[in-house]
């Protein structure tokens, strides 16, 4: 079962579809009672950096979080924003996040792309994947996810970075440590490629 976390800022309905449609078993909770018995866990998300973790905060949800994530290591999959949260902080706002991945979410940086390129970046893009993973397991470099943000994350060991995506230049757009998965893409708009993702995740185990 895959426990969906609702903090009010996640595209949820979506998510939860796309798992039914792999067959892959679900529920929807703000309860961290629920959520302590979660075997897996996601973390979507969009909007502002700082409107998510205070919503988080809001929810008495954090410390659960971190029990199930820090210590019991079970599986979480962050998603846009989401994955962005799993980080240190971000230039988008001024709360502090879940520090999980030493990363920053940053802006991108307009003197390095073209002008043609436009923020946000909001369309289809393919990863290259720098690291083996069970969670990218099926896919390759030609592999395409859709994007919207106008942030992206910026890790500090590159042992973190799962795969980058070129827009202007190349920035992180998967990370991974042991257990926590972030990407900053939507697997649940991402037709099959994004269906084969978190048929990966549904199967993974630490």
């Amino acid at each position: 079962m895959i426990t969906i976390i609702n903090y009010n800022a996640g595209n949820i309905k979506s998510i939860q579809n796309m798992l039914k449609r792999i067959g892959a078993k679900s529920c929807i909770s703000a309860d961290a009672k629920e959520i302590e018995q979660a075997e897996k866990l996601i973390l979507p998300g969009v909007g502002h950096f700082d409107y998510g973790m205070k919503n988080l905060q809001e929810s008495n949800l954090i410390e659960v979080l971190n029990k199930k994530v820090l210590d019991d290591k079970i599986p979480l999959l962050g998603i846009c924003l989401g994955a962005q949260l799993l980080g240190n902080r971000s230039e988008e706002g001024v709360l502090s996040g879940l520090g999980w991945i030493d990363m920053e979410v940053v802006k991108f940086d307009k003197a390095k792309m073209p002008e043609n390129l436009k923020i946000p970046h909001m369309s289809w893009n393919e990863i290259k994947i720098k690291k083996q993973s069970k969670l990218l397991e099926g896919l390759n470099d030609e592999s395409r996810f859709y994007f919207v943000h106008s942030y992206h994350l910026k890790c500090k060991n590159e042992d973190d970075v799962l795969a980058t995506t070129n827009y202007g230049y190349e920035f992180t757009s998967a990370v991974e440590k042991e257990n926590i998965f972030g990407v900053q893409f939507h697997p649940e708009k991402s037709h099959k490629y994004g269906m084969r993702l978190l048929e990966n995740f549904n199967r993974f185990k630490v």
